[in-house]
C-alpha cells in the first residue's frame, strides 16, 4: 500500500514553510535567548509584557543574526514601537 493518500503514484513535490516557519535551532546558538523570553512568559503568566517583548526582540535578533530567519522589519514581526535591546539594533 502506498504511503500516499488515494491511488495514484505521482511523486510530492515539497513547497516552503509557511511565514512564521523557520528552521530548527539545532546547534542551541539562541538557547539562552529563548529561555530567557520563555522564563518571562512564566513569570508574567503569559501576559504581553513590555519586558517580554524586548526579550523577544533578543531573541528573533539572534535568530536573524545566524540565518534561522530572513531579516525582517521589527513592525511587521508585532514588534513595533519598543526600543531595541541594549546592545541590539
Amino acid at each position: 500500500m502506498s504511503g500516499n493518500p488515494g491511488s495514484s503514484l505521482r511523486a510530492l513535490s515539497p513547497t516552503p514553510p509557511e511565514r512564521g516557519s523557520f528552521p530548527l535551532d539545532h546547534d542551541n546558538e539562541c538557547f539562552q535567548q529563548m529561555s530567557a523570553y520563555l522564563e518571562c512568559m512564566k513569570l508574567v503568566k503569559g501576559q504581553n509584557a513590555p519586558n517580554c517583548r524586548l526579550l523577544a526582540k533578543e531573541y528573533l535578533q539572534c535568530r536573524m543574526d545566524h540565518q534561522l530567519m530572513d531579516v525582517d522589519d521589527w513592525s511587521h514581526l508585532g514588534l513595533p514601537g519598543d526600543s531595541p535591546a541594549p546592545g541590539k539594533r
